[in-house]
């Protein structure tokens, strides 16, 4: 955008997690110095031509931003600057980023934040928000000799159109920009800034009055409430039936003498001698459970660290980076669970088991992020990663994760073989015609439900922080919902296997894998919805851009689920 340079400030450093999330932050030439009012201070003057085409091109695009109602993100202090407003039911919200202008549509119906002001009534014209007031609230510390401290900054956006831009008086009418303007288009912006002590609020808890302002706590506590029903129904019928079935079924074995057990087998005891046959494509499933592994013990401490308020939004970044450093270290466990599994399928090619463990999945998920990457770089976007994180993150999969993936593969390998507590027979045994809901995509497709349900309501918001730039900082209730979320597959995984094993197909490996990963289907169809119904986003390569990260979450999600 074509706003004020700051000239001559080193950019700040920022670490991996902000530069993988597309976070850059940049100087900037509004200058402030403690306690000393500011009233109407220039910044700079821009002028467009519109005869010539750059600075006709430069207008457009700003216009465009203020169409599709794009954001400032200020920072002080590591504080974002708020722009607090009245909502309906008198609550007050205060939102992390303020508009760069607004529009007022041809039929002359005011736009996003055109509702703040009357005075924006022209119509088919846009109104840029180019002068500031911001307000910065200290506390000043008491006991030690230290002086002041920020402990919350707001400001309001306004719009004048200041007659002379070398001495402006930030009176008057806002700066209007109609839509079929020719000639020269002078913009000036400024800025008022002005400080005032504030006793009540502690430093420590000086994010609280933004995260206050985000509703939604008695939401999280009902879908809670929700997802534990779910979780209670089913641990209540895998209780009934572990103990029911199974513990009838094995006092009628004991009791029964040898000679007359062949004609009473029944349900799922016929099939002992085919239950641990190897599956199809053993080798991929071995694969899928050494990364899936690997994410779920990297999600569970990540939200582990989350919860204890290492990963708060004041630490920019750290979520991800914290993500991506555990997900490296974990090679060792994927490595080590595919090759028991692999080599309990009797495998035979372990090199191709260990290969493909430490390149399929993360491989998937470079090449959907590198080509992402390079859509963003030919559109020319500031969240295009550097080619010199690019070489980073593969020198960390390579160097790191890599060697710890065959360091737990060679244990893996080492050990015998799980061992199996029946025989397997020579000839497999013929699956009879099963029933509707017994068959395979059925079962897959009821199974996926169950888990879907407990975390849909937090996925709402998780995706709101990821494309609507809301903060999200629930991960109390995000790693509640994760353990239910573990309990409800696993459960709804137990129960439809057994009544499949009831029905005598003893095909269980991967049904029980894809049964609960069916929620990854359930969750992209969920982001599809949220594509068209919750976001305006125009252009192809926007698109591709929320579909790809979509498929890499897919991914993910489904490898953890499974």
């Amino acid at each position: 955008f074509d706003f004020c340079q700051a000239e001559g400030k080193k950019r700040p450093s920022e670490n991996l997690g902000q530069v993988l999330f597309g976070e850059r932050i940049e100087p900037s030439p509004y200058r402030f110095t403690f306690n000393k009012k500011e009233t109407c201070k220039s910044v700079c003057t821009k002028t467009y031509d519109t005869r010539k085409p750059e600075d006709k091109q430069k207008l457009d695009f700003l216009k465009k931003s203020m169409l599709l109602n794009y954001q400032h993100h200020w920072i002080v202090d590591n504080m974002p600057v708020t722009w607090c407003y009245d909502v309906e039911d008198g609550q007050r919200f205060c939102n992390p980023g303020f508009p760069i202008g607004c529009y007022i549509t041809e039929d002359g119906r005011p736009k996003d934040a055109c509702v703040i002001n009357s005075e924006f009534h022209e119509k088919d014209t846009f109104y840029i928000f180019n002068h500031v007031d911001i307000k910065i609230y200290y506390h000043i510390v008491e006991n030690e000799a230290l002086g002041a401290r920020l402990v919350a900054a707001k400001l309001e956006p306004k719009s004048y159109k200041h007659t002379h831009p070398d001495n402006p008086d930030c009176s008057g009418v806002p700066m209007d920009i109609s839509n079929k303007a020719n000639g020269e288009v002078k913009i000036a912006y400024t800025y008022s800034v002005s400080f005032e002590e504030e006793k009540n609020i502690r430093w420590a808890s000086r994010w609280d009055y933004i995260l206050e302002s985000m509703p939604h706590t008695h939401i999280q506590w009902f879908s809670i409430m929700n997802s534990l029903v779910i979780v209670l129904f089913l641990s209540g019928m895998v209780a009934m039936i572990m103990l029911r079935t199974l513990h009838k079924d094995i006092a009628r074995y004991n009791q029964m003498d040898s000679t007359e057990d062949a004609q009473e087998e029944f349900g799922w005891k016929l099939v002992h001698g085919d239950i641990f046959r190897p599956p199809r494509k053993g080798m991929l499933l071995s694969v899928f459970l050494g990364s899936g592994t690997q994410i779920l013990i990297m999600t569970f401490v990540t939200l582990f660290f989350a919860c204890l308020g290492f990963l708060s939004p004041a630490n920019r970044g750290a979520l991800m980076t914290c993500a991506v450093v555990l997900w490296v270290l974990l090679g060792t466990p994927a490595g080590y669970v595919a090759a028991r599994f692999y080599k309990s399928f009797g495998g035979e090619k372990w090199k191709t088991n260990v290969l493909l463990t430490s390149f399929l999945c993360p491989g998937i998920v470079f090449a959907d992020f590198f080509i992402m990457n390079l859509i963003l770089w030919g559109e020319g976007s500031s969240a295009a990663i550097p080619f010199g994180t690019l070489v980073a993150i593969l020198a960390l999969w390579f160097c790191i994760s890599v060697p710890l993936t065959f360091i737990g593969a060679y244990f893996g390998f080492k050990k015998n073989a799980i061992e199996h507590p029946v025989r397997t027979n020579q000839i497999p045994r013929q699956i009879p015609e099963q029933s509707f809901y017994t068959k395979p995509l059925p079962g897959i497709i009821m199974g996926g439900i169950l888990p879907f349900g407990c975390i849909f309501i937090q996925l709402f918001f998780i995706l709101n922080s990821i494309w609507s730039h809301q903060m999200y900082y629930m991960f109390g209730f995000l790693f509640l919902v994760f353990i239910i979320l573990v309990i409800t597959c696993s459960e709804a995984t137990i129960l439809l296997c057994y009544f499949h094993l009831c029905a005598e197909d003893y095909h269980w490996q991967w049904r029980s894998f894809l049964t609960s990963g069916f929620t990854a289907v359930y969750f992209l169809i969920y982001a599809i919805h949220y594509f068209f119904s919750k976001l305006q986003i125009t252009g192809t390569a926007s698109t591709i851009l929320y579909f790809g990260y979509t498929m890499i979450m897919v991914l993910i999600f489904f490898l953890f689920t499974g």
